[in-house]
């Protein structure tokens, strides 16, 4: 007989998505930071053993370094209110990292229209 595969990849989604659900709101309804203004939320890591949770966020607008500061250290408030939320056993240790993809992304979209405009120069 097989042995029955474990669902636990598919559960440690799940939590991570309900971190950065739940996170999303508390930041927005219950964290008076001044240093943290419109936060994005662009994802949760968690390690196997669901002690440690990545959290990867973007700004619109604001000082990357001072929010991750500000949200770092708000990491234990948050973690109390996402222990509230969460029904697991164990909810992890929150590190928040700020994600450059999107401000990379419009630095290679500038690039590209750059080279197009002079590409339409030239010919």
């Amino acid at each position: 007989m097989a042995a029955k595969k474990s669902a636990t990849p598919n559960r440690a989604f799940k939590v991570a998505d309900q971190i950065q659900r739940d996170l999303t709101e508390l930041i927005a309804r219950e964290l008076k930071d001044p240093r943290v203004g419109m936060v994005t939320l662009q994802g949760v890591e968690l390690t196997p053993d669901y002690a440690h949770a990545k959290v990867f966020f973007s700004l619109l607008v604001g000082d990357p370094q001072q929010t991750q500061e500000g949200l770092n250290q708000a990491a234990g408030f948050l973690r109390s209110g996402l222990f509230k939320r969460l029904h697991i056993h164990t909810v992890p240790t929150l590190h928040f990292v700020y994600d450059r993809t999107s401000e990379r992304a419009a630095d290679m979209n500038a690039l590209i229209a750059k080279a197009v405009s002079s590409r339409a120069q030239e010919d």
